[in-house]
């Protein structure tokens, strides 16, 4: 596992990567214009800063986005995704104030999203690896 880029804390090693999308509520199609969408990927780079989260790529189709972010083990993950959903929605609706007409009683995000890990490691190399140290415990038996 050491060929990997693994980060490191006081007191752990780790390799945290996330796939995370959000979709508007019913799907509406707020991200048309540059704008809004470069206005989103600053909000998002602003709050993850102030979370210590790395923003690794964010990219935003007319209805949803897909961000790829590395963290540590310490990140509350739902405290930080609730502040991205609140935040991008409050101030994206001050600044481009017409998306209004297109959201259902000011609703923004879905209350549902989807976060997948995705990391360096596979399961198969996991599984090796737990199995290489298992191999060397019964050797020192």
């Amino acid at each position: 596992m050491s060929s990997y880029n693994l980060d490191k804390g006081q007191h752990s090693v780790y390799s945290l990567y996330y796939h995370f999308i959000q979709v508007v509520k019913y799907r509406k199609k707020v991200f048309l214009n540059d704008a809004i969408v470069d206005f989103l990927k600053m909000k998002i780079r602003e709050i993850s800063e102030t979370f210590n989260v790395d923003v690794l790529d964010i990219e935003c189709d007319k209805d949803h986005f897909h961000m790829l972010f590395k963290a540590t083990p310490l990140l509350n993950i739902t405290k930080y995704i609730n502040a991205i959903k609140t935040i991008t929605s409050r101030e994206i609706q001050r600044n481009f104030p017409d998306v209004k007409n297109e959201l259902y009683n000011n609703k923004f995000w879905s209350p549902s999203y989807l976060l997948a890990t995705s990391g360096q490691v596979t399961l198969d190399i996991l599984k090796k690896y737990v199995d290489s140290q298992e191999a060397k415990e019964h050797e020192g038996l």
